[in-house]
């Protein structure tokens, strides 16, 4: 029998898809009203227009069927008024002046992972992107943060263009693939370039951290350009707690590069996770043979040095290179293929590391 007990657990299961957090903990659920198996719901949207509203409906009618059992659902969209929305602002960053994050707080339960890299090309934010999906598909809530402030890269990865949408003079993270998504490619045209020193650099990344509205999150991965400047030096002071993980190919050159960034996470006190060899082989899709195209075994000596591990070696795939120019990740698109499955597998290597468990599934 359908209760109001058995409804609001229900309905806190549903996510709004921007701000990260239940409806019913961004006190959106304006009303519930049962009638037998039928169940009416009043849901306030955050803004007017709200581009994802269908969503939540969507997502709402879902829970109610399949959580409560209810027959027939019916939802009603409001809007809120500004007392409501002020009010919805002062919950999530609490009494601070500015809209503020949690994420910089020292007791923040979110794991941050600065993926890092010596040297561009080596596919560092493919792996972000893939490894930031898998742990999504696991259940974790998950923000990417692009902090390659003069070549991000995220947008195109991911297929998304902004403006983000401002909330209350707080930006509002993107959403894809069920991950909470921030770039200063989402502030710039794409045909503009971001011509800045280190402090403005490494402002631009502080105020990321601090003034977007990230939800709840289980994980924050943090997509450093590569070497080890202003903005590694920023993630390392500002997120003291933040590990951080190597991505290199197998060639000498680019481990002997990305050395240089476990040295420094060595140096700054932040733990190394371990490291991904990218592009560590091909099979050829006809015979299955196995060619190291960039040579053999640079990840395993690279994380030997360091004294961490080699977590995944990700094969050499034209679906991959695909999926990013299109904007489709191949964890999404193609999970049965070979480097998918070696992202999940990394994936769950990385949430057994960092000892956390899916938001869904805790107490």
């Amino acid at each position: 029998m359908l209760t109001r007990e058995s409804v609001w657990e229900a309905l806190s299961s549903v996510y709004d898809p921007e701000l990260g957090r239940p409806i019913t903990d961004l006190d959106m659920v304006q009303d519930i009203h049962i009638e037998g198996s039928t169940v009416l719901v009043e849901i306030l949207l955050t803004v007017e227009g709200c581009p994802l509203s269908h969503r939540i409906e969507r997502d709402v009618e879902k829970a109610l069927r399949e959580r409560a059992g209810a027959g027939e659902v019916r939802v009603k969209l409001g809007i809120m008024t500004e007392e409501q929305r002020q009010a919805l602002v002062e919950k999530i960053r609490g009494p601070q002046p500015q809209p503020r994050s949690a994420i910089l707080d020292p007791d923040s339960p979110t794991r941050v992972i600065a993926v890092a890299s010596g040297k561009g090309g080596v596919g560092k934010s493919t792996v972000t992107v893939n490894l930031a999906v898998a742990l999504a598909q696991e259940g974790y809530r998950v923000g990417l943060l692009d902090a390659d402030i003069h070549g991000f890269s995220i947008p195109t990865l991911l297929d998304l263009q902004g403006p983000p949408r401002v909330f209350e003079k707080a930006i509002v993270p993107m959403e894809a693939y069920g991950l909470q998504v921030m770039s200063m490619g989402f502030l710039t045209g794409p045909r503009q370039a971001v011509v800045w020193r280190g402090p403005m650099i490494s402002g631009a990344v502080e105020q990321f951290l601090r003034d977007v509205l990230w939800g709840d999150l289980d994980y924050l991965l943090v997509d450093l350009p590569p070497g080890t400047g202003d903005v590694a030096l920023t993630v390392a002071t500002k997120l003291r707690r933040a590990q951080m993980l190597l991505v290199t190919t197998p060639e000498a050159t680019s481990t002997n590069v990305a050395q240089r960034a476990g040295i420094f996470a060595e140096k700054t006190e932040l733990r190394i996770l371990g490291v991904v060899e990218n592009m560590a082989y091909f099979r050829c899709p006809h015979c299955g043979e196995v060619t190291h195209i960039f040579g053999k075994g640079g990840g395993k000596m690279m994380a030997q040095i360091l004294g961490t591990e080699l977590l995944a070696q990700i094969p050499l795939e034209v679906k991959v290179r695909e999926g990013s120019d299109s904007g489709r990740p191949i964890v999404a698109t193609d999970p049965e293929s070979e480097a998918a499955k070696t992202f999940r597998k990394l994936a769950l290597q990385v949430a057994a590391l960092t000892g956390a468990a899916p938001s869904e599934l805790r107490a």
